[in-house]
């Protein structure tokens, strides 16, 4: 069997296109799915393997094709091509194809010589190899085009669907968005033409396309053709002034800047189709404000809203102009500019930015200033003058003492506010050394000038300062003045001659003393010749002496008008002499009569004097008398003893006589009676409330011995 004769279509589908044109509606997408190539294959380099044939049915605007074997791509006719030799690819390949309207999925299977293809009924299939690329359809529904804005009456026709559909009761029926769907009732169809009509006034800027689908229904509304698809563009008009969205606007533009410089971009927007003149905008510049030194010191480009200078450097001064802001009314018009067109505006503003081309220079080339010996603080303030901006570091002055100041006894700061420079003294100038002082100060930017320009002799000026002559106070030389001196010194012994001299050496004044502090009382001065002396006896252990340290103050006064005064500090540090005895301690001592350790306490000693004349101290007890002796005392250390019972005492009170020598030269004893009190214990307490009265001295127990013996010896 002839297949070409019974199927010549299959092999020429050229001919059912041609056949069927007029029925046949055009199926986005790849017009074949599935591709076979016969192994053993090899992909060689730019060699064309098939052909793809891919259509959106609306001239494949932006087609894209993407191959799962980055080693083969398709080219924009659909040729399938390597980029290199490639001889395996695995058992299939994918060609993914997207336009601006469509996008579809091809296969290509590689199959052995020797295998079928399939039945013939498989070639009728869409998915086959062959493919059908159109489809017969009953419905014919061309996209319909509406301007928008349109004025009633409504409802207006605009298109017709026609369909071969001639069923006896068959009819149309519409849906999609903007019929059935919100909004609602925009579009409606007559069931029975097929013509389309729109029920309001339409705005492209709302929506701009409607994707509706028209099919026909029988008497009981079961679909009998379609759905199709129809489309609904709204065609714009110019409905929509351009607008400026992004203000406000600023640019700004460095003063001096070359012509041609760009200065800020100003962008409008326009809400029409952006592919037609509707949405075609141009710029221009309708004001400018001020109109000096040039009516137009700006020019923006038409098409690319770029504003830039057209004025030569020299008219770009900031210094020179009225105001260094500048306003334009910026006008956007659409249509391409055309006077048909809509227009909207916008200001923007323009600053000329300063740079430092203006030096800063003194408002005087000399400046007076006067102050008074001994006083600090602010002398002058020294004035400049500046055109740049005050508000950058172009204006802001920084000066600087290049001569005069040796001593660096000024310093100069600059005021913020008002860009003075604040001469000061730092350190208190005297008279007697020198009546006069000139400074040479200059004075510069805190920004470097701009290359062009530099500091001229105006950015520098003199200061001269006259030093006024006051009534100083007497200086004590040394000060604070020192002596030693032992105490307890005799009364009216001299202790130092003090040295007060006056600075004002040209007024030839005369200096008297006076005491102005002596906490103790114990000092005097010769008001004529400023001798200190003695008025009591100094004791080093007096609360008015602070480690070892007596300080007293003196008053040195001149014969000025009014007079002057300078205080002098004496400090005396006193030496220690052996004055004070030592003083022992505790001298209350409480024992068990039946002890039966009989340590009864541990002695200390104290001495205010200073070492050597305190311890080592020297313990000793008075003399013990008769049969036996009652206690003894023993020495631990340098300052501590240990009086110790011979033997249990009766309940009683004894008063013990101990000596304490100190180790001066010459030494100093103290004696002290230790209260020992002979207690009755029991039970862990102590009572001694029930002892006898009797206070017992070793006088007292000598004496009774004594006169027992004088009686048993007659």
């Amino acid at each position: 069997v002839d297949v070409k004769s019974i199927f010549p279509f299959l092999f020429f589908p050229q001919v059912l296109l041609l056949a069927c044109a007029e029925d046949l509606e055009c199926v986005p997408g790849f017009q074949q799915k599935v591709f076979y190539i016969e192994q053993p294959f090899e992909f060689t380099e730019d060699q064309a393997v098939l052909n793809l044939e891919f259509d959106d049915c609306k001239g494949n605007n932006k087609l894209n094709f993407e191959v799962s074997n980055k080693k083969i791509k398709v080219e924009h006719d659909g040729s399938l091509v390597a980029l290199k030799n490639v001889s395996e690819v695995g058992r299939a390949l994918f060609v993914h194809a997207r336009s601006e309207h469509a996008e579809d999925m091809a296969e290509i299977l590689k199959k052995r010589a020797n295998e079928k293809r399939g039945a013939l009924k498989e070639i009728f299939k869409i998915e086959g190899n062959l493919g059908i690329p159109r489809q017969k359809r009953a419905i014919l529904a061309t996209p319909i085009l509406i301007p928008e804005n349109q004025r009633p009456p409504f409802p207006r026709s605009v298109g017709k669907v026609i369909s071969s559909e001639g069923s006896e009761g068959a009819k149309f029926r519409l849906s999609g968005k903007g019929v059935d769907q919100d909004p609602k009732g925009i579009f409606r169809i007559n069931e029975i033409s097929g013509d389309v009509s729109v029920t309001r006034t339409l705005d492209r800027e709302a929506i701009a396309n409607y994707e509706l689908e028209v099919e026909v229904v029988d008497i009981s509304g079961k679909t009998i053709d379609g759905p199709v698809r129809l489309d609904i563009s709204v065609i714009d008009q110019n409905d929509n002034r351009p607008m400026f969205k992004e203000g406000p606007y600023v640019g700004h533009v460095m003063e001096g800047s070359p012509t041609g410089t760009t200065v800020m971009r100003m962008t409008a927007f326009d809400a029409d189709d952006s592919s037609t003149d509707n949405a075609l905008l141009r710029y221009n510049i309708l004001k400018q404000t001020p109109t000096k030194p040039s009516p137009n010191m700006f020019y923006i480009d038409p098409e690319k809203g770029d504003i830039v200078t057209v004025v030569s450097p020299v008219l770009l001064d900031r210094e020179t102009m009225e105001t260094p802001k500048y306003e334009l009314v910026i006008e956007a018009k659409d249509m391409g500019g055309l006077d048909v067109g809509l227009t909207g505006t916008a200001t923007a503003t323009i600053l000329i930015d300063d740079k430092n081309d203006h030096p800063p220079e003194f408002t005087k080339k000399e400046f007076q200033a006067t102050v008074k010996e001994g006083v600090t603080g602010v002398i002058v303030n020294l004035t400049v003058g500046d055109r740049d901006d005050p508000a950058t570091g172009a204006w802001r002055a920084v000066y600087t003492i290049i001569n005069g100041n040796p001593g660096q006894s000024f310093e100069i700061h600059t005021n913020p506010q008002t860009n003075e420079g604040m001469l000061s003294v730092v350190k208190p100038l005297d008279y007697e050394i020198s009546a006069f002082h000139t400074l040479l100060i200059k004075v510069e930017n805190e920004d470097p000038l701009i290359p062009d320009i530099a500091y001229g002799p105006s950015s520098t000026a003199t200061v001269q300062i006259t030093v006024e002559d006051v009534n100083e106070g007497p200086v004590f030389h040394p000060n604070p003045m020192r002596v030693t001196k032992q105490e307890n010194i005799p009364i009216g012994s001299v202790v130092l001659t003090v040295n007060a001299t006056d600075p004002d050496t040209l007024q030839h004044q005369t200096i008297r003393y006076s005491v102005h502090k002596d906490p103790a009382g114990w000092l005097e001065i010769n008001p004529t010749n400023g001798t200190i002396g003695t008025t009591a006896i100094l004791d080093r252990e007096s609360p008015y002496v602070q480690n070892n340290i007596y300080t007293a103050l003196f008053l040195a006064i001149d014969s000025g008008n009014p007079p002057a005064t300078g205080t002098g500090t004496l400090h005396i540090t006193l030496e220690d002499v052996n004055d004070n005895v030592p003083s022992l301690y505790p001298t209350l001592a409480k024992v068990c009569d039946d002890a039966k350790d009989l340590r009864v306490v541990v002695l200390g000693a104290s001495d205010k004097d200073l070492h050597p004349n305190t311890d080592p101290f020297k313990f000793e007890l008075s003399k013990q008398s008769g049969p036996e002796k009652l206690w003894r005392i023993t020495k631990l250390n340098n300052t501590h003893a240990q009086v110790v019972l011979l033997q249990n005492l009766k309940k009683a009170n004894y008063n013990i006589p101990i000596s304490v020598t100190d180790s001066g030269k010459p030494p100093l004893t103290n004696t002290t009676e230790l209260k020992l009190q002979v207690c009755s214990c029991k039970k862990s307490k102590m009572d001694c409330s029930a002892t006898d009265a009797l206070h017992i001295s070793m006088t007292l127990i000598l004496l009774s011995l004594f006169s027992l013996l004088c009686k048993s010896f007659p």
